[in-house]
């Protein structure tokens, strides 16, 4: 992913309170259930920082995250890095209330290009990882 290219924007309607939904999203023992079980803290709090490593294949991809921006039940985006990798996105859920659902809209925005040769770091592989994380993943965790 480049910076150039527009974001990555993935928004599903859940028939779930915001709260759960915001808890999915920000409490690290939910988040482990269907997010990354590698994560090893986390807190929705402005200036927090983690970092976990997840191995695909021969490579390793240490995470590095802070969070930037908290709206509590609304809204959080954290920065997103690789130890191993250059390039910096940021990646912010939004709570959007409605009538009988919610929406939860994902955009992922890069800042700093991340390299082409690796599979991972393709526009079509991001947009996939995150309709996986979103349409399958959570989905699935909060109807449980």
């Amino acid at each position: 992913m480049k910076s150039s290219d527009p974001p990555v924007v993935v928004a599903y309607k859940f028939n779930t309170p915001v709260q759960k939904i915001w808890n999915a999203i920000t409490v690290l023992k939910e988040m482990r259930q269907w997010y990354f079980d590698q994560i090893e803290d986390f807190k929705p709090k402005v200036g927090f920082k983690t970092q976990f490593a997840v191995q695909v294949e021969d490579r390793t991809f240490t995470h590095l995250w802070e969070v930037t921006q908290v709206v509590p039940q609304q809204k959080i985006t954290y920065n997103w890095k690789f130890l191993e990798y250059p390039g910096s996105g940021d990646v912010t859920f939004e709570l959007i209330p409605a009538e009988n659902h919610v929406m939860v809209k994902l955009v992922n925005r890069v800042f700093e290009d991340y390299p082409d040769n690796i599979p991972e770091f393709k526009r079509e592989s991001c947009e996939q990882g995150w309709e996986y994380f979103i349409g399958q993943k959570l989905k699935d965790y909060l109807h449980s």
